[in-house]
């Protein structure tokens, strides 16, 4: 009481040693009702005034009064280190040179790396200790939090409950848990748990997450860590952090190829005018080389059964090897080599396209919207113990077309099924569990819409929990570290290595098929070959018709010529010599 009645007499002191400061400078009469002074309108002495008081200095209760350039200048600020009922100087603060051991000290330069240690004098903590203590434990009593966790049957990368044979002790794993250890190491104090599977007394999973959730609410459970959703209707009784994972309910349809392969898929690559077409030109080929090669090459002699058999033997042959049957003339040579040039072209292609038929898949999802399901009143399956049912039934499906399932096998065999089979025609997941179930059939589901949105993954805590606002910083910290990188790859990306991200990477199965060959893309190069045929049978024609001298001579030459004289010569020795 004493010393609050001393620092006001010494405010008054101070307020009255200003006035009649102002009074003797000629500025205020003190006639003037002070109380009355924030009435006054503007005077013209205010420049004067201002700088009467810019030159005002004295030493007050909280230090020196003083103004440098229209600002109060701040006094020095001794920092205090109390231990006990006593205290010691640890060091000073001015606005020149920050923290310093002593006033006198030069400041000194700033270093990245630099701490309290290098601007103070040494501290005594709390407890005598020489290092600052992390803080207060929750709860103060030394009671560990009981941390509820759920037993879940499938998706346990996400949290898994075992026992350990060993010691009987309960073993919590996945990525809620991780992320939830990685949080508490983020937290300015220490914090003592325990968790506790939320199960029923023969070991198995008891009830759904409401009621994980609830316990918390009825104080069975100091928390709740795991895979629990923040939703609207549970926030009215317990408080959930800021969401660690986001989430939403994503639809997912199976894939359907529409690239159907039967026994006759050799014959798709081309079509059948192509087909027809190459059959002709075979034909024609083997029919022009015949007829300009017949009466001069010995190989395409003899009988009429056998000079038609040569024909298509030559056509076909052409296409896969070298025919044993030489050409003599000029224009037989170049319409074989140019007919090779267009098997080649077309054998290449139809290698092409063959394989690219046999690998390559055209995938469209046989559902495209939720809408469509409640169209067509489909089967359609979500995961037990989850929200889903709930939303599921107010968009509008019935609760006889609603199928559960607890693991991706599960789901994986009601979506082969089908719903002709007893299975469903689409499920629904949240996003977390749509990862993991597509990371481990990716080539075989999509997902196509999200058509419900919920907040995310959350902790839940007591309503009013001091530790919900900590917590949420905590995630905060752990979401904008490389952390929670390295918990997404560990547990998410490890099912998805074999399924490229449909976000950073090209879909596995592109929506492309192969292109069936026709006429029109060889058009030119059968023109070409056509009009060499018509060039030599027209030269041929000509010349056997008019039988002319000249014309002789060129037939006569071909027929003298020496590769056909060594084989009459090796085909006279070959024959047996008639007895005499």
């Amino acid at each position: 009481m004493g010393l609050s009645l001393d620092v006001n007499l010494k405010k008054k002191s101070q307020h009255t040693k200003l006035l009649l400061y102002i009074e003797r400078q000629g500025l205020l009469s003190t006639s003037v009702n002070i109380s009355e002074l924030e009435a006054l309108g503007s005077s013209q002495l205010g420049p004067k005034l201002l700088q009467t008081l810019s030159r005002v200095q004295f030493k007050g209760l909280a230090g020196d009064f003083r103004f440098m350039n229209g600002q109060l200048q701040p006094s020095v600020f001794e920092i205090i280190n109390v231990v006990g009922t006593g205290e010691r100087s640890i060091g000073f603060w001015t606005e020149e040179n920050g923290l310093v051991k002593k006033i006198d000290q030069k400041p000194q330069s700033v270093e990245a790396l630099s701490t309290w240690k290098d601007y103070l004098k040494y501290i005594i903590w709390p407890g005598e200790a020489d290092s600052a203590p992390k803080g207060w434990e929750i709860p103060t009593n030394g009671k560990k939090l009981r941390i509820g966790v759920p037993k879940r049957t499938g998706y346990t990368d996400l949290v898994k409950v075992t026992r350990d044979p060993i010691t009987n002790s309960t073993v919590v794993t996945g990525f809620c848990i991780e992320f939830f250890e990685a949080v508490i190491r983020a937290m300015p104090y220490d914090v003592s748990y325990e968790f506790i599977p939320f199960e029923k007394g023969n070991g198995e999973a008891a009830g759904n997450y409401n009621d994980l959730v609830h316990q918390v609410y009825l104080g069975r459970y100091d928390a709740v860590v795991g895979d629990t959703t923040i939703l609207a209707n549970r926030s009215s009784y317990v408080d959930f952090t800021l969401p660690f994972i986001k989430s939403g309910v994503g639809l997912i349809v199976p894939m359907d190829d529409l690239v159907k392969r039967d026994h006759f898929s050799f014959l798709k690559p081309l079509s059948w005018k192509l087909w027809v077409t190459s059959f002709v030109f075979f034909f024609f080929i083997g029919f022009t080389v015949w007829v300009v090669e017949h009466r001069v090459n010995p190989d395409f002699q003899g009988p009429k059964r056998y000079q038609a058999s040569t024909i298509f033997w030559f056509a076909f042959s052409t296409m896969v090897f070298a025919p044993r049957e030489r050409v003599f003339t000029f224009g037989a040579r170049i319409l074989v080599i140019t007919w090779y040039f267009i098997l080649l072209v077309l054998t290449q292609s139809y290698t092409a396209s063959l394989a690219s038929l046999l690998t390559t898949q055209k995938l469209n999802p046989t559902i495209t919207s939720m809408r469509s399901l409640l169209d067509r009143g489909e089967r359609v399956g979500y995961q037990r113990t989850s929200f889903i049912f709930g939303k599921l039934k107010e968009a509008g499906f019935s609760p006889s077309t609603l199928v559960p399932f607890d693991t991706p096998e599960e789901s994986d065999e009601f979506l082969r099924n089908g719903p002709e089979n007893g299975g469903i025609s689409a499920a629904f997941l949240e996003t977390p569990y749509l990862r993991l179930f597509l990371g481990q059939y990716c080539n075989t589901y999509k997902m196509v819409e999200e058509p419900l949105n919920v907040e995310g993954f959350g902790f839940v805590f007591p309503i009013g929990s001091p530790l919900v606002a900590d917590v949420s910083r905590a995630i905060l910290k752990v979401a904008e570290s490389p952390k929670a990188m390295e918990l997404q790859h560990a547990w998410f990306k490890k099912k998805e290595e074999s399924c490229p991200d449909p976000v950073t990477s090209p879909d596995p199965n592109p929506y492309v098929t192969s292109r069936q060959l026709g006429v029109d893309s060889f058009r030119l190069l059968f023109i070409g070959v056509f009009v060499i045929c018509i060039i030599i049978l027209g030269k041929f024609t000509s010349c056997f018709l008019k039988k002319t001298e000249g014309n002789d001579s060129y037939i006569n030459r071909v027929e003298k010529c020496s590769c056909s004289s060594k084989q009459q010569t090796v085909h006279n020795r070959s024959q047996p010599r008639q007895p005499q």
